[in-house]
Order: structure tokens, then sequence, then C-alpha cells
């Protein structure tokens, strides 16, 4: 029964794995104005599924396959090629890790309250949360970590001026598209896992069970 349940658990984590494999490859070979990260929800999806080990390990793999675009190895690995491995699959690893931690917070509230409206309702918040998170905490943590590094590429001189320039540079550009996306797309996150966990057992490992016996709608 145990290995039953880790057959369909790796069968649905390789297919989240591919699905950020593939929109990743996209974002890095289409050349465009701005190089937003558009596997974020996939992660998402993994996270509040599998849990937050889940979460991160898809992270990682997106922070791989980033650190293997044009923009990262012309523009970053030249200056700092340590940094720029350890902050791409920091980032991302721990924007997944923690992404899967706020849904299982919010899963166990749920099991303290006593109504399924109000456990759906802070199911339906967890699952938005740890999806538009993830822009966040990425962002967040490159910030950091390109301000520490990498400052002297920007034309900074210290930590705040480079963190400065780089923040209004990143906001306006990849860290907006990535949030909208997430934002507008944890909607669809939310019923995809309504489908997945209803009639499918993929070897979740959080329970929701709540969403198969709903008498509410979850739009």
């Amino acid at each position: 029964m145990k290995n039953s349940k880790k057959i369909k658990r790796l069968v649905g984590l390789s297919i989240l794995t591919a699905l950020v494999i593939a929109l990743q490859l996209i974002s890095n070979y289409i050349p465009t104005e701005i190089n937003p990260t558009l596997a974020l929800v996939p992660v998402a999806v993994g996270a509040i599924l599998y849990g937050p080990i889940a979460g991160m390990a898809l992270g990682i793999v997106l922070g791989l396959i980033v650190l293997v675009a044009p923009s990262t190895l012309g523009f970053f690995m030249p200056h700092n090629a340590w940094a720029t491995v350890i902050l791409c699959i920091f980032k991302t690893g721990m924007a997944g890790l923690l992404s899967g931690l706020l849904y299982k917070l919010f899963a166990f509230i749920s099991t303290k309250v006593k109504t399924q409206k109000s456990q759906i309702a802070l199911l339906i918040i967890g699952s938005v949360l740890a999806t538009v998170i993830i822009p966040l905490i990425n962002t967040s943590i490159f910030l950091v970590g390109a301000a520490i590094f990498f400052k002297g590429v920007y034309g900074a001189t210290d930590f705040y001026q480079a963190f400065m320039t780089i923040g209004a540079l990143v906001f306006a550009t990849n860290f907006i598209v990535e949030f909208v996306i997430s934002a507008v797309l944890s909607p669809a996150v939310i019923t995809l896992i309504k489908v997945l966990t209803k009639k499918n057992d993929l070897g979740f490992a959080n329970d929701f069970s709540v969403y198969n016996n709903q008498k509410v709608e979850l739009e």
C-alpha cells in the first residue's frame, strides 16, 4: 500500500516537474523585453498537493533551468559563477518550501474550525496565498543576493544603492508580470486542485476530503 502511494506520488511529481521544465524553457529561449519566470504556478501546485519538501524540490528544478538561461549565463555567470548557482537554486527552492509551509499552516487551522464552509474558505485562502507568495519570495531573495554579490554589475557602490537600483528594475519588469500571472491563475489553481483530488489519488500529502464532500461552490 505504501509503495503504491509512493509510485502515485512519483507520477504526480514527475508531471509537475515536466511542466516546470517546459514552461521555464519557454521563458528562457523566447526573446522578449523581460524574462519572467513562468513556472512559479506549477511549483505552487506541487507545494500545495505534495507539501513543502516537494515544493522545494520543484523550486530547485526551476532554479536549475533558470541557471542555464542565456540571460543568466551571459550576464551573471561571468561575474560570479558560484553566487549565480547558489542564488538561482536557493531563491526558487525557498519559494517552493515556504509556499508549502504556508498552505500547510492554513490546512492545519482548517481542521480546528467546525463548519465545512469555514474549512473550505481557509483552504481557498491558503491556496491563493501559497500561489501569490512565491513571486514575492523569489524576487525578494534575488534582490538581496544580487545587491550583495552583483552590485558592481549594476554600477552601485554599496548594498543600499544596489538594492534600490535592482529593485526598481526588477519590480518594474519581471516581478509585476510574475505576480499578476500568479494572482490571475490562483483561482485556476483552486479549481485544478479541486478536480485533481476529487476522483484521483496521486499520493497527495495533504487531506483534500473536505473538497470532495463540499456542499458549497468554490467559485
